[in-house]
């Protein structure tokens, strides 16, 4: 029963993160003014690395780049529209004047995506100049590589799961082999170091969610490690953990005691005229608490993208490959760091959920 829990709760998580993903109002790059001789940008390199786009981008540039094309979902006022983003590719290349910024990139039928491949805009043409069309509204739904991620991680866990359970429903309790022998400890980590100690007898009813979570997070972060597959916790995609948050949030509301909240609304041993400034505060906590679970996952991984882009791109900054005996060891050293604080945030973020859950649904009875 908890193994068809938990898998409702991976699917649960995946498609609310996919039909949030786009919502989120992503940073504009800025137009790279055509020269001669066009000079490295690392800052544009590391946003280009950590922001979403509909594609997924192997190597080269330009018309030589090897990339992988990912379906483009639109819905607008004329319907629903299907096409990959290759075909942008093949479109008329342009500039647009975006939020005061001039923006370039490529076009296709009434449609302008920037160079760097992450946002749609609908456009209209005026004799080859094109303006933003302000009448029309775009929701897209499109797979880009941060959903693409999402759902290899979705996979992937499901796979895990189902095999582990389809052993157990087999052979019973007996000692686990394979990949079972090296799930069962990290299960009992989540059991007895993260829901006992926060949840007690009560931690039976929420495993489910916690292993959803635990091994979500840590599965993306261990994705994101490998070249080309984007990690869901970038930067293009905070809404992946705005969505965590709000189920921790929405599980901590729908099971929270009478206790937890005349903890809030009449604090134990505070005098009343304290009342009006500590109740506002202890009800802003509620929300402020799950603001810091998504805040700190999102921050620590994609700090660790970046750094290891700028260790890089020192090599290209001083266009000596000297630099390399210093910039490699530094990469190195920070990718294996990365290994453990991909374990640590999905540690961390389960940790603080079980511990949100603990308190709402505590009795008062102390």
């Amino acid at each position: 029963m908890q193994r068809k829990t938990t898998i409702k709760l991976a699917i649960a998580l995946v498609m609310s993160t996919l039909f949030t993903a786009n919502f989120y109002a992503q940073s504009e790059p800025t137009e790279h003014p055509e020269q001669t001789e066009e000079k490295y940008d690392p800052v544009a390199t590391a946003l280009g690395h950590a922001l979403d786009s509909h594609e997924i981008h192997f190597l080269g540039e330009g018309e030589s780049a090897v990339h992988l094309p990912l379906p483009v979902i639109l819905y607008t006022d004329n319907g629903l529209e299907f096409f990959m983003s290759s075909e942008f590719h093949h479109g008329e290349h342009a500039h647009i004047e975006r939020d005061g910024k001039k923006v370039d990139g490529y076009v296709y039928k009434n449609y302008f995506i920037d160079h760097h491949m992450t946002k749609i805009s609908p456009v209209i043409d005026s004799h080859g100049h094109y303006t933003i069309d302000e009448e029309v509204s775009i929701t897209d739904f499109s797979i880009t590589k941060n959903v693409f991620a999402l759902f290899i991680t979705a996979f992937l866990l499901l796979f895990v799961f189902m095999k582990v359970g389809k052993f157990y429903k087999k052979n019973g309790a007996v000692a686990p082999k394979g990949l079972t022998s090296w799930m069962e400890p990290l299960i009992l980590f989540v059991r007895d170091d993260i829901a006992e100690p926060n949840l007690g007898d009560k931690k039976t009813k929420f495993m489910p969610y916690l292993l959803t979570v635990f091994f979500f997070i840590w599965f993306g972060n261990l994705l994101g490690l490998i070249p080309f597959i984007s990690n869901p916790n970038l930067t293009g995609n905070i809404s992946f953990t705005i969505v965590l948050a709000l189920f921790t949030l929405i599980v901590q509301m729908l099971f929270s005691k009478k206790g937890f909240w005349k903890h809030i609304f009449s604090p134990p041993g505070v005098p009343v005229a304290l009342y009006p400034i500590l109740i506002p505060i202890e009800f802003a906590g509620i929300f402020i608490k799950p603001a810091a679970l998504l805040i700190r996952l999102f921050a620590n991984i994609t700090a660790g993208h970046i750094i290891v882009v700028s260790l890089v791109g020192i090599i290209f900054v001083k266009g000596s490959l000297a630099w390399s005996g210093l910039s490699v060891p530094m990469t190195l050293f920070i990718s294996c760091l990365e290994l453990l604080v991909a374990f640590l945030q999905a540690y961390i973020f389960t940790m603080l959920s079980a511990l949100f859950i603990g308190t709402a649904i505590d009795d008062g009875h102390h």
